[in-house]
């Protein structure tokens, strides 16, 4: 896969394709009296996907564009992405079998389950499930989905670009969660430099600002409140090149802004979001990203499979 064929055309026929079976999710708008900012700010409510994440947009779009073995489908995940995989293979009646590791969440585990996969619980690490994921797809023959880098996952995040940039035409500057980097490789292949996008990554989950920095995809430690969705050890190939190109800035944020930020949409709009459905807002909150003078903003809010109780006590 190369970013001559990660382009506006291939995306197009990912949103085609997976149209039936995942939700346009609605803009918010909200108001100066809303929002700490004078600029004006288009919050994509994609934490109101299927799934509760922006993940069955590539999941789907894998499934619908190849041909699925016996075995079915095999997955590695932090949570989210099992999910949104589980999802797609109860849709469209194959079996899946999610690998995710011992500490992601129990609700995502029992999300998951709820979806009929086998889920495998493996070692401590997003990075050690993918190695007995990839064990255990040579030795089935299963459909292996990647949570970020293969081209149709690509495509079908970044139809997510797409259908926002039909809702809000007029944004200059869009802030999006980065992990492996999936999310944020689609919006920025469908803008193509139309729109400056911003990556926006926890201090302790580097993944793409270290890239950046390195010049390629590089390790690095992850920890912290959003490890669970936000904690790929590296970044996808497929992205980095796009990222390379047309992701403007790399922001780092600190856990702690990260939960001000759940807090604040709770409290302001009555959205309940996780760690990393929060993290590219909570760098607008709390002044780690500072908008240009004339800047219309757009932040995907891409998850929202978090425990209520904690946010909304």
């Amino acid at each position: 896969m190369t970013t001559e064929i990660m382009d506006r055309q291939s995306i197009a026929a990912a949103a085609a394709r997976i149209h039936p079976y995942v939700r346009r999710t609605p803009v918010l708008f909200a108001s100066e009296s809303e929002f700490p900012t004078p600029h004006p700010v288009a919050l994509k409510l994609e934490l109101l996907q299927c799934a509760g994440s922006f993940k069955p947009r590539g999941a789907f779009n894998r499934l619908l564009s190849a041909r699925i073995p016996a075995a079915g489908v095999a997955a590695a995940s932090g949570g989210n992405h099992g999910a949104a995989v589980a999802y797609a293979a109860r849709a469209l009646g194959v079996a899946a079998e999610i690998f995710v590791p011992t500490t992601t969440p129990p609700a995502k585990v029992d999300r998951i389950a709820g979806y009929g996969a086998r889920v495998v619980r493996v070692g401590e690490t997003y990075a050690e499930a993918v190695l007995a994921c990839e064990e255990r797809q040579r030795q089935t023959g299963a459909l292996n989905v990647h949570a970020y880098d293969q081209a149709e996952v690509l495509s079908g995040q970044g139809s997510l670009g797409r259908e926002l940039e039909s809702q809000a035409p007029d944004l200059t500057h869009i802030l999006v969660a980065t992990g492996g980097g999936g999310l944020i490789g689609g919006v920025a292949a469908w803008y193509a430099g139309a729109a400056a996008i911003v990556s926006v990554e926890p201090e302790t989950c580097p993944t793409l600002h270290a890239a950046l920095r390195a010049g390629e995809p590089v390790d690095v430690a992850v920890a912290g409140v959003a490890a669970d969705s936000l904690g790929a050890r590296r970044c996808g190939s497929l992205m980095f090149e796009i990222a390379r190109r047309f992701v403007s800035e790399a922001i780092l944020v600190k856990d702690e802004a990260i939960r001000e930020a759940q807090t604040f949409l709770w409290d302001r709009f009555r959205l309940i979001a996780e760690p990393g459905g929060a993290t590219a807002i909570a760098a607008l909150l709390s002044g780690a990203w500072l908008p240009p003078e004339g800047a219309r903003i757009g932040i995907v809010l891409c998850g929202a499979n978090a425990d209520p109780a904690k946010i909304a006590a």
